[in-house]
């Protein structure tokens, strides 16, 4: 079995920190944060997944506090919703306004991006300090929605991974897939890259095609009276 470099590790953790940061950035746009509060969301959404998954197998301080290269590539992506977050604004009208669909539809690529390379880091990392396989598939998982969910608590609203398309399933898939190749001893990197190309096409059929997780059936309520 090949356990992959840290170095393979840490281009997915960058990869995934740096696309949840910016779609982090562009929900605070989008919520007409000003710049700190933009700030902020950029760190929790990129990192917070990560410092989740650290602290769940013990590895304190968790490097998302601690690590430049992710310090940085936070920074970086707030730098960079910063100098072209006017390409989702409308100036063509009197009043600049806010190109909102084009900012949803931009933060559900990112978050798929990030989704499956975190789902795939996470559950690495914890494959190769020999937790459980059950722990792996739920650190994978946790790595992958941890940060979308701090980000959307933060600006109030539901997270999606409770009310949108299919959102999580495709992280356990891709964190079960690594456990599943590592119990077998045939985890290469093309299945390393597999599972990455794979949760992330999952996520984006679930957009395209609006596949939804089941919900219980809506009761009707009585005519002025109260659910």
């Amino acid at each position: 079995m090949l356990h992959p470099p840290a170095d393979v590790r840490l281009v997915l953790d960058i990869v995934g920190i740096f696309v949840f940061a910016l779609s982090g950035g562009l929900v605070g746009v989008r919520a007409r944060l000003d710049m700190f509060g933009v700030a902020v969301l950029a760190w929790a959404t990129g990192l917070g997944g990560g410092i989740l998954r650290d602290v769940l197998i013990g590895d304190v301080p968790p490097p998302g506090i601690s690590n430049p290269w992710f310090i940085v590539t936070v920074l970086a992506a707030g730098l960079v919703t910063f100098l072209f977050h006017s390409l989702l604004v409308d100036l063509s009208r009197t009043r600049p306004r806010l190109r909102l669909a084009r900012i949803g539809q931009a933060v559900k690529v990112l978050d798929a991006v990030g989704l499956a390379t975190f789902a795939v880091s996470g559950s690495l990392k914890a494959v190769n300090l020999g937790a459980p396989p059950l722990a792996c598939v739920f650190v994978g998982t946790i790595t992958a929605v941890g940060g979308g969910m701090i980000r959307d608590v933060l600006v109030g609203q539901v997270p999606e991974v409770l009310q949108r398309e299919v959102y999580a399933v495709p992280a356990v898939l891709g964190a079960a897939a690594i456990v599943v190749a590592s119990e077998l001893e045939v985890l290469t990197m093309p299945v390393v890259w597999l599972a990455v190309v794979a949760t992330f096409a999952i996520r984006i059929a679930a957009i395209v095609f609006d596949l939804q997780v089941p919900r219980p059936p809506k009761f009707p309520t009585p005519h002025g009276g109260r659910p």
